[in-house]
């Protein structure tokens, strides 16, 4: 199996990988509807590895006191993984890329977390910049340079592909996790890609700089219009990770090829997909995720493997916590702990029906997703050893009137959206709720308003409300089966 992860990638950003949507989507499954529980790398990925919300993995951010490496690690919830459970069932693992953010801080550089037959990630350096980096290489610390041989991307590929030819050799199965960096800042491209797309600007769709904001809550009603020299910057930064995501792209198609050279195409899954999206000038934020924005909860998702019907696609409301499930069950196995998530297997098998080539979720499905997002609560003192953190989005990394003229309300120094109120919500068919802890609250029509310019708090009734909140309240501390049971339950809006 090989399992592939973008970093910060939109569900839009699939038209930059034009191999990937023809060897994989077109050749597989898509999955329309894929959310993200809460939108920053490091609780993704837990989720990701451990089929739980953030609510019960513990990783809440990526800093130190409530999330990142630090809190994975010291809780134990590396010891009963996607990885564990694998291995346990045979598979030859191998983790290649990005793991948690702050590792190997509180640990070893020679650490390597349970159930990983082979490893390679960064404990120091730029591997976000996908230069001048160390690899911790089965606990060995090699050092990587600036020549284009060390481009990040093309490491963690020749290392899967080492990983699956050595499979085939061993007639062995085998889990493969790729992590790349792209196309999270400073979306580095590859030396051959550092002209490609020229002119390309971040989408001005109707909710970028949207002109009213005052709908919206008050930490996005407080942002000045974005003026020249910042939509230069999210124009920069968008063309930026177009290029970053062309390596990948043929990375994948490289390692598909040697899949079928080693004659594995035929009985091996892959499945593609993102940690969390990115807004790009939505609302007036420059550029960044932490939002329930559809810009930031959207996510890709394509499977690839035996059975599954080309070209199909799936409607059902899906989300990060089903695919360590999901893989565990294609692996003939099961996590170790009881997940939130369920499996996706039976999709995958279904055959579809009708021209539109639609796979139709079973009779009991998920009605609801909850998302979660929680304020930080550590600082880089907090940090002091070896470790990677990365870098500031755009939101994040301050903006001035030097800056940009057009942007005087915001004091120097001053992050342009500063911190997001903790909020949790709702992603349900056609619709996004959310409740943030300052009292404030969003809904969404996403079928007749796909931007979210119109916040319907106001004009919904009081009794269509309370039927979001009750479900909400219901599903923000749920546990395992609960959360199933949960989302399952049929939710009527009354008028």
């Amino acid at each position: 199996m090989l399992f592939v992860l973008t970093d910060d990638m939109r569900f839009d950003d699939l038209q930059y990988l034009p191999q990937i949507r023809s060897l994989i989507g077109d050749a597989g499954m898509s999955f329309d509807n894929e959310f993200d529980n809460v939108t920053l790398c490091c609780p993704a990925r837990t989720s990701i590895l451990r089929g739980q919300y953030s609510h019960n993995t513990g990783v809440l951010t990526n800093d130190a006191k409530n999330g990142g490496f630090e809190t994975a690690h010291g809780s134990g919830v590396e010891n009963a993984t996607v990885a564990t459970a694998m291995h346990d069932a045979g598979y030859v693992t191998g983790l290649f890329g990005k793991y948690l953010n702050g590792y190997p801080n509180t640990a070893d550089v020679s650490f390597i977390p349970p159930g990983w037959d082979r490893w390679a990630s960064s404990t120091k350096g730029n591997a976000y910049g996908e230069y001048d980096y160390t690899l911790n290489l089965n606990a060995t610390q090699v050092s990587h340079g600036h020549t284009p041989a060390d481009y990040g991307t093309d490491v963690y590929v020749a290392q899967t592909k080492a990983l699956m030819n050595d499979a085939a050799a061993t007639k062995k199965p085998f889990f493969a996790y790729l992590a790349v960096y792209a196309p999270h800042q400073p979306a580095t491209p590859a030396p051959q890609d550092v002209n490609a797309f020229p002119g390309l600007k971040a989408l001005r769709d109707p909710a970028f700089n949207e002109a009213d904001v005052s709908d919206k809550p008050d930490y996005i009603r407080a942002l000045p219009l974005l003026g020249p020299k910042r939509q230069d910057q999210i124009d920069v930064l968008a063309r930026k990770r177009a290029q970053s995501l062309q390596e990948v792209d043929r990375g994948v198609a490289s390692l598909i090829d040697t899949l079928r050279v080693n004659g594995q195409l035929d009985n091996t899954v892959i499945i593609f997909t993102s940690d969390n999206g990115f807004h790009l000038g939505q609302h007036r934020m420059p550029a960044g995720k932490q939002t329930a924005y559809e810009t930031d909860i959207h996510l890709p998702l394509l499977v690839r493997g035996p059975g599954i019907a080309a070209g199909a696609h799936v409607s059902a409301l899906t989300g990060n916590i089903d695919l360590a499930p999901t893989i565990a069950a294609l692996g003939s196995t099961t996590l170790a702990d009881n997940p939130d998530g369920r499996s996706l297997v039976g999709f995958l098998a279904a055959k579809p029906a009708g021209a539109a080539h639609v796979v139709a979720p079973p009779a009991v499905w998920r009605n609801a997703y909850l998302l979660e997002h929680w304020s930080t609560a550590s600082t880089v003192a907090d940090r002091p050893g070896a470790g990677q953190l990365e870098p500031d989005d755009q939101d994040q990394g301050g903006q001035t009137p030097a800056d940009d003229a057009a942007s005087t309300t915001v004091a120097a120094g001053a992050p342009a959206v500063g911190n997001i109120p903790e909020f949790r919500g709702l992603r349900i068919a056609g619709y996004t709720y959310v409740e943030y802890v300052t009292g404030e609250r969003e809904l969404y029509d996403i079928v007749a308003d796909p931007d979210e310019l119109h916040n319907l708090i106001k004009s919904t009734s009081a009794a269509r409300l309370a039927a979001l909140h009750t479900r909400l309240e219901d599903l923000h501390t749920c546990v395992a089966d609960a959360c199933r049971q949960i989302e399952n339950a049929p939710l009527t809006l009354p008028a």
